[in-house]
């Protein structure tokens, strides 16, 4: 269970034991995020973290929080900051045309990476992101891709059991069960302890 009160407390909001978009907007603005996107992140994390349970337990906000911190610079970068250049041609992404790697570079909190990707995610959620991959540049829209992207994955599960490290191969190496390490897997455990001492 997510202990509300506690949390609240944590973040110094009022502690009324209901989680709302202000306590959730709270929790992004001290994980980095500039008040305009921690107040958009806020109001949609409301709706999709209820969506795909990730605010079933404090385990899953934190072990979620600290992915996408790591991922998105701590919530300030909707778009990754490289151009993309380094994805083309890579066909395990789907990017099998002239300018995919660029087009289809990580976007949204998690940073969706692929033309595949953006392909599966749009038809799922029933975006035409393929034909127009910068809306996951929206804040709101990022997080929605990223919460499916996390539930497809089966990360919950893995935040239930507090493992980190597969939660970081998860999302970086696309399989929980991998046994190389995931890229900056030191930082992405240590935003998760960050996260955590805010919410549990």
């Amino acid at each position: 269970m997510l202990d509300a009160r506690r949390m609240q407390t944590n973040l110094r909001v009022p502690a009324d034991g209901i989680i709302g978009a202000g306590t959730l907007t709270a929790l992004f603005a001290r994980m980095g995020a500039a008040s305009a996107i921690a107040a958009e992140l806020g109001l949609a994390s409301n709706v999709h973290f209820r969506t795909y349970g990730i605010l079933d337990t404090g385990l899953r906000l934190a072990h979620f929080m600290g992915q996408c911190g790591h991922e998105s610079g701590g919530f300030r970068y909707m778009e990754e900051i490289a151009s993309g250049a380094a994805y083309e041609g890579r066909a395990d992404l789907g990017n099998t045309q002239p300018g995919d790697g660029r087009r289809y570079k990580g976007r949204g909190p998690i940073q969706t990476t692929g033309r595949a990707n953006y392909r599966r995610d749009g038809r799922t959620l029933g975006i035409d992101l393929e034909s127009n991959p910068q809306l996951l540049s929206i804040p709101s829209l990022g997080l929605l891709a990223s919460t499916l992207f996390w539930s497809r994955m089966g990360l919950n599960a893995y935040a239930d059991q507090d493992n980190a490290v597969a939660c970081s191969r998860g999302v970086n190496r696309g399989n929980p069960k991998s046994d190389k390490p995931s890229n900056h897997e030191a930082d992405r455990i240590a935003l998760t302890a960050k996260a955590k001492a805010l919410i549990l």
